[in-house]
């Protein structure tokens, strides 16, 4: 960067050594391990339908490995199960790691949960071939883990990672493996076609199996037990929490940081791997938030007064620190788009949990009115995804979440990011999150980001100051009591 901190001046529509995207580059290069690819290795999936079929083929087509990290696997997700067994028949040589989060995976034990749907698979196929992995947060123990309701327990900390990789692929996600993620639940797939992205992420994934719970099947009534192996990395988190944190932060430290130099220049398209396991590290390195700092920071530079982003989070509440950056962008042309409170998964649902669309609606509100008090009106809309009502015939939800950025001078994305992180508060301190970053210069790539925005804008209109005031928008006291108590207990949305 010349002398007195100026910015370089963006090259329009250029993307080299000195173009728009250097000052992006140089620091990301020193944040985050990455791998460069052609643009061509990346498939964007567009439907929920799309993406279950995707998943399915690649799994019926494995040759030596399969590897899911996700919160949970539906109860009821039998045709999955099937698929799963098929490969693991029709090929000896494949192997299957699963890692889903303890809390929600085991919810409803005795009753059936994802940890009884998957026990039957190490039963069939052996614990040399299937291995099945549950983490469970340090953060909620003892009085916590006995008196917080399980509904909301959530909010202490999850294995939140979509990771789906078969073989030397990996379809990178924000969605969950069950029916509505499959059908009717709005979210973003990219399938990177690459060894050396599809390695990186097994090695996240084999590491926070490594401090995870061990499901066995059992013939007790839950079908399942959880056991902590010796050859695990750390003691258990619900017998030394503390010590425990110690051994994952050695386990994570060299996972999530460059070893090695890339190229100065990028020919086609980087891709940086994410990773957020605040909770677990000590001190934590992780790189997700500084990533996205570190762009933010950027755009708020005079030159990138061109430049345009994209955010879009379902459930909106991004960490403070993020409001405050994305608000400070030089960029014009911004969109947020977030779900209606029709599209939220928590729409109309049962006790406390009932009550967070309109925590997010409250949200909302409070970012369009930040945006008018900082008279970026012109420059940032919110819009909210509605398509029907959830729960009701033809009702779907909207859970994608990322960010997409266009240089100064051209039309299309040259950057965005991918993964499971909704970059709230929570995300940034309690779960396990993993995502990439696409830098490119690849036209076809940059066109189809171009689209991937657009589409996810088709069924979202632009709510105004004017649409919060309305009667029906209005949020009562007992939500905001609601959230000032999840706070209060050291969870958090």
């Amino acid at each position: 960067m010349p002398a007195g901190g100026a910015a370089p001046t963006p090259a329009s529509g250029s993307m080299n050594g000195v173009g728009s995207l250097a000052p992006f580059v140089t620091e990301l290069d020193r944040l985050a391990p990455s791998f460069d690819i052609r643009g061509e290795q990346i498939q964007i999936i567009r439907t929920p339908a799309e993406f279950y079929e995707t998943l399915k083929d690649r799994i019926r087509k494995a040759q030596r490995r399969i590897f899911l990290s996700t919160l949970y696997i539906g109860k009821s997700e039998k045709e999955l199960i099937e698929t799963l067994q098929e490969a693991l028949r029709k090929n000896p040589d494949v192997k299957l790691s699963i890692l889903t989060d303890a809390l929600r995976g085991t919810r409803e034990a005795p009753n059936p949960s994802s940890a009884s749907l998957l026990a039957p698979l190490v039963e069939e196929f052996g614990a040399d071939r299937v291995e099945i992995r549950m983490y469970h947060t340090p953060n909620l123990t003892g009085l916590r883990k006995q008196y917080i309701p399980r509904r909301i327990n959530e909010g202490w900390g999850l294995q939140h990672m979509k990771l789906y990789g078969v073989d030397d692929e990996i379809i990178m996600s924000g969605a969950n493996l069950s029916t509505d993620y499959f059908t009717n639940r709005q979210d973003r797939y990219h399938l990177f076609s690459s060894k050396e992205v599809t390695d990186h992420f097994w090695s996240i994934h084999s590491g926070a199996t490594s401090f995870s719970f061990l499901v066995q099947p059992s013939k007790e009534p839950a079908g399942f037990t959880l056991s902590w192996p010796e050859s695990n990395s750390a003691p258990s988190p619900l017998e030394k929490p503390q010590s425990f944190i110690k051994h994952t932060t050695s386990t994570l430290q060299t996972l999530l940081h460059p070893s090695s130099k890339p190229a100065q220049d990028i020919s086609d398209t980087r891709v940086y791997m994410l990773g957020q396991m605040s909770q677990v590290m000590k001190p934590d390195t992780s790189t997700e938030l500084p990533i996205i700092t570190h762009i933010l920071k950027t755009l708020a530079l005079p030159a990138y007064r061109e430049s345009s982003w994209t955010f879009t989070a379902g459930y909106f509440n991004p960490a403070p620190s993020l409001t405050k950056l994305l608000l400070g962008t030089a960029s014009s042309s911004n969109t947020v788009i977030t779900a209606s409170p029709e599209a939220n998964g928590f729409y109309k649902s049962k006790g406390v949990s009932g009550l967070l669309p309109d925590a997010y609606t409250l949200l909302a509100r409070r970012f369009v009115h930040r945006v008018h008090h900082e008279g970026r009106e012109n420059d940032i809309t919110l819009k909210e995804w509605r398509y029907g009502v959830v729960g009701q015939p033809g009702g779907w939800t909207y859970h994608a979440k990322g960010l997409w950025v266009t240089m100064p001078g051209d039309k299309n994305p040259a950057m965005s990011i991918i993964g499971s992180s909704n970059y709230t508060k929570r995300s940034y301190s309690h779960d396990l999150e993993a995502g990439a970053l696409i830098v490119t210069r690849d036209e076809g790539l940059k066109a189809r980001l171009a689209e991937e925005q657009l589409w996810l804008q088709e069924h979202a209109t632009k709510a105004t100051r004017d649409d919060f005031a309305r009667t029906e928008r209005r949020v009562g006291l007992k939500v905001r009591v609601a959230m000032w108590i999840v706070s209060l207990v050291g969870g958090a949305l």
